[in-house]
C-alpha cells in the first residue's frame, strides 16, 4: 500500500502523515495518512474540521485556493524556498516579503511542534509495520499520545 516518490533527486518510500493542529492549542485535531505519492493537496480538504476561517500551509499547498472542495477557508501559503532566496534583501518589497513569510512561519510552527515531539520524545523515526492501516492506526494513537504530553501543564 506505501508507494515511493522523488523528492529533489532522490527516491523515497513509504508514506506521509498529515495533520491538522488548532492554532491556539497547539494540539493535533486531524490526522491522516497516505501514501508517500499522494500529493499533500489531494488531502488537504480532509484535515480541516469545519470551523476554520483561516488555515496556513507549506509550499506543498501552492495552489490550494484554486480548488473548491476547501469551502470558504482563506489560505496563507508558504513561498516556494527557491523563490525565496532569490528576494533580493536591498529592496524595501522583497524585505516586505520576507517579513511576511516570517509571519507565516511563526504560525506554520505550531504544527511542526507534534512532529517534534513524536521524533524526540517518543523517539518516532520510521515507520515499524507493513501496510498502511497499522502504520496509521499506529500514528494516530502516537499523536493522541503527544497531544497529552503537550497538555500536560493544562491538565
Amino acid at each position: 500500500e506505501m508507494r515511493q516518490t522523488q523528492k529533489g533527486g532522490s527516491w523515497y518510500f513509504g508514506m506521509k502523515a498529515h495533520i491538522g493542529v488548532d492554532v491556539e492549542s497547539g494540539l493535533v485535531h486531524t490526522v491522516k495518512c497516505t501514501p508517500a505519492n499522494v500529493h499533500d493537496i489531494t488531502v488537504a480538504h480532509e484535515l480541516l474540521h469545519g470551523k476554520e476561517q483561516v488555515a496556513f500551509a507549506d509550499a506543498g499547498y501552492v495552489g490550494i485556493e484554486k480548488r473548491g472542495e476547501t469551502g470558504a477557508v482563506q489560505w496563507y501559503v508558504a513561498m516556494r524556498p527557491g523563490k525565496r532566496n532569490k528576494l533580493d534583501k536591498k529592496k524595501r518589497l522583497d524585505r516586505i516579503y520576507n517579513k511576511i513569510e516570517r509571519l507565516k512561519a511563526g504560525v506554520r510552527a505550531k504544527v511542526e511542534h507534534p512532529f517534534r515531539v513524536l521524533k524526540c520524545q517518543f523517539g518516532y523515526l520510521k515507520a515499524r509495520y507493513r501496510g498502511l492501516a497499522k502504520n496509521t492506526a499506529h500514528i494516530e494513537t502516537q499523536f493522541a499520545l503527544a497531544n497529552l504530553w503537550m497538555a500536560r501543564k493544562m491538565l
